[in-house]
């Protein structure tokens, strides 16, 4: 389980299970359990991994593994992972039995056709639910509320009720236990609050560097808010966060479904300004984020990569934290301002990260790609004839005030086996007439072909297509779009009859 006080608590799943094995003559000899975890993931999650330990070696002591029903595997996105755990089960020879579902795993086509459509229920929940809590976020973020991380120095969590009558302070580790409470920021000790604007003055009006000002701090036998000596990341962030003139910043960087951690461009930002008290005032925040642009505008491009490559050659490898700590090269944020961001700038000096960060450069090209693809289509309805609107908010194209068009783009992804795939997910909250997806090419951002759903046979919230798909599928495929713009011609009355 995730979360406590549901239906899946452990000690329901328990109770169903021990029932459940008491009705089919089954004695319980262990029990595996993941409490508080995710099923997103099977990372952190060691009671699953063990139980796949103990199922596939040669001592174990049972012979059949009871479970609550299909989604205790996992809500994964991927939904052959389930599959795949309960097949290294039947291969070593253990059948697994459902509790509470209403099927028998027997091997029966009904059941493998169930368990199937059950496992992406299971992980279409979790999209579902990630989407509406984002919004939710959102909307609490743009009210002045806070939403997750530590307060930092010089800040403290103030907890809230619903009419924003002041419950306390909330400190380190602890939550608030009702959900109509909410959490703000508030001044911190009067001694924090002075230390900051001396590190701003140090700063602006005396010229020090972050190194130096950290420096002086540890001398002075200050820590920061984690118990920690100071460092120039630690004073370079106090000077560039902007909840220290009262802004609420959130989305800057997003890991949803636990799938892949991105650094979202500023124009995808979350914010509310002047929600929180200042520690600073503007002006003196907006005088330090000016000196610290300028240090990097009279590098040229070659010199900041070859202060890059002269920390690599130091350092072993690079990150952002490395950047930020050094002293003698500008911030990791003047590469993402200069290059576009670090991965780009890595790329320039012929490095390549452990991780792959490949995605992020893809994502940026489409999301490129996309307004010109929307302009080809807009032209197309307007070249046959049509009056289009553009909602530039929800990108739904009204067609002659008869029927809506969504534009979808779909990026190539190739399996482990140098396959391509194509995974398109339909926008079921707007409910367009007609979604236009298209195929990228796995080599570039330009079209391959373009699949058009009507929205009255689609039902299903994702589709995955490959190179070559069925008959089903491939019958809303087509070359261009020319037939779909025909729709879109107008003719008088006297025609029409």
């Amino acid at each position: 389980m995730s979360t406590d006080l549901q239906k899946y608590s452990t000690e329901n799943q328990l109770e169903a299970i021990r029932r459940y094995a008491e009705k089919h003559g089954f004695e319980i000899c262990r029990i595996y359990e993941d409490a508080g975890r995710s099923g997103l993931t099977v990372g952190g999650r060691d009671g699953l991994q063990q139980l796949m330990k103990d199922a596939q070696s040669s001592v174990r002591d049972f012979a059949a593994i009871l479970v609550y029903d299909v989604s205790r595997w996992g809500r994964f996105q991927d939904a052959d992972e389930a599959a795949y755990y309960e097949h290294i089960c039947s291969r070593s020879g253990i059948r697994v039995h459902y509790c509470e579902e209403q099927f028998d795993n027997d091997g029966s086509i009904g059941s493998i056709l169930l368990k199937s459509v059950k496992r992406v229920m299971a992980g279409e929940y979790s999209r579902e639910l990630s989407v509406k809590v984002f919004a939710g976020q959102c909307r609490l973020v743009e009210l002045g509320y806070r939403q997750g991380g530590s307060p930092g120095y010089g800040l403290r969590r103030e907890l809230i009720d619903e009419n924003r009558l002041s419950k306390g302070e909330l400190l380190r580790g602890h939550r608030k236990s009702l959900q109509t409470d909410r959490v703000i920021l508030t001044l911190g000790p009067p001694d924090e609050i002075e230390r900051i604007r001396q590190i701003y003055a140090l700063f602006v009006d005396e010229g020090f560097s972050e190194q130096q000002i950290a420096t002086r701090l540890n001398s002075a036998g200050t820590l920061t808010d984690l118990n920690r000596p100071w460092t120039r990341s630690s004073v370079h962030q106090i000077l560039t966060n902007e909840k220290y003139i009262g802004n609420n910043v959130y989305n800057r960087i997003s890991y949803k479904l636990k799938q892949k951690r991105v650094v979202n461009s500023r124009d995808t930002w979350v914010r509310a300004d002047g929600v929180y008290p200042s520690v600073v005032s503007r002006a003196l925040f907006e005088r330090a984020r000016t000196i610290i642009d300028a240090r990097s505008r009279h590098y040229s491009d070659e010199q900041l990569l070859s202060m890059l490559r002269t920390t690599l050659n130091e350092e072993g490898y690079l990150s952002g934290v490395i950047i930020d700590e050094r002293a003698d090269m500008p911030s990791s944020s003047s590469y993402r301002n200069r290059f576009g961001s670090l991965i780009r700038a890595y790329q320039l000096i012929g490095y390549t990260s452990e991780r792959d960060y490949r995605y992020i450069e893809i994502n940026r090209r489409i999301r490129s790609a996309h307004p010109q693809i929307l302009r080809d289509v807009i032209s197309g309805f307007e070249h046959a004839g049509g009056i289009v609107n553009h909602n530039a908010v929800s990108q739904l194209l009204t067609v002659n005030g008869a029927f809506t068009v969504a534009l979808i783009l779909a990026r190539a992804l190739t399996t482990n086996r140098g396959l391509l795939r194509w995974r398109i997910r339909l926008d079921t909250g707007l409910v367009p007439d007609i979604t236009i997806a298209v195929r990228l090419r796995a080599t570039s951002c330009d079209p391959l072909d373009y699949y058009v759903f009507p929205s009255i046979d689609m039902t299903m919230p994702q589709l995955r297509l490959e190179a070559n798909n069925s008959l089903c599928l491939d019958a809303y495929r087509f070359e261009k779009l020319d037939f779909l713009y025909s729709l879109a011609q107008q003719c008088s009355l006297g025609e029409a009859a």
